[in-house]
């Protein structure tokens, strides 16, 4: 991969350079220590300082080179999972067919008659056996055109206690549950891998990483303004009787 070149490229002109420069620093030291005149560190202060400017800016391109190629890598982890969904609430036998059990579900919630075991290329548990609830079942199915049709025909699935997602990778995982905690269930959701929400302006935006939702955070954030300001922070001015007449009225006629 190109950017995995790049950054064992920077890695290795970063280790020469400060092994280099560590070398001069240590023989300038090193004179300086063993002559008789009174050692000036001045100069190797501003060296130092310049060194260590350059060593933060290049610390900061590399961390840019790693970030990218993450996200590459999730990409490319995201297109091959595009096959897989996740089958949640299944009731789960000892000596069952998983494959058989996942057809049974689309044919009878989903409503799907033709589809069949065969359309299944793998499927299997996931995590360990626990009495508390059944496993969730992961199926890569044989052609996209089957799981997308799965997929949108989920809304079937209302009242049966199982439901579908989507195998989501670790990252877009966490970035999908984040989203639900900032702006809700019913304006987060994935789709083909990818997680979308719907922002305070009511703008539909795709997400790939939490920067993304910091981004639609803070740039739609509303401004407390005379109209959204509490009703606390606002003070109303009563008159106020003046002391005469309030004098006034406590004088019995």
């Amino acid at each position: 991969m190109e950017e995995m070149r790049e950054i064992k490229g920077s890695m290795a002109q970063m280790q020469a350079l400060f092994t280099e420069q560590m070398a001069v620093y240590e023989g300038k030291l090193h004179k300086q220590s063993s002559s008789d005149a009174p050692a000036t560190t001045a100069g190797l202060a501003a060296e130092f300082s310049a060194f260590k400017s350059f060593m933060l800016i290049a610390m900061r391109a590399l961390q840019n080179q790693i970030q990218a190629t993450a996200q590459a890598v999730d990409q490319l982890e995201t297109m091959s999972r595009r096959k897989y969904l996740l089958f949640h609430g299944v009731p789960e036998g000892k000596t069952e067919d998983t494959a058989a059990t996942v057809a049974n579900v689309v044919v009878a919630k989903l409503k799907m008659t033709g589809f069949a075991a065969g359309d299944i290329n793998r499927c299997h548990r996931m995590g360990r056996l626990t009495s508390n609830r059944p496993r969730p079942i992961l199926v890569k199915l044989r052609d996209v055109a089957v799981r997308d049709k799965i997929w949108f025909a989920k809304t079937n699935l209302k009242d049966s206690g199982i439901t579908l997602s989507e195998f989501l990778t670790r990252t877009r995982h966490e970035v999908f549950m984040e989203a639900r905690q900032r702006f809700g269930i019913n304006k987060s959701w994935t789709r083909e891998g990818y997680v979308f929400v719907v922002g305070p302006d009511d703008t539909r935006r795709r997400v790939s990483c939490l920067a993304d939702l910091d981004k639609i955070s803070v740039s739609q954030a509303p401004e407390l303004s005379e109209t959204t300001a509490p009703k606390s922070a606002v003070v109303v001015n009563e008159p106020v009787a003046p002391k005469t007449r309030r004098a006034a009225a406590g004088v019995k006629k």
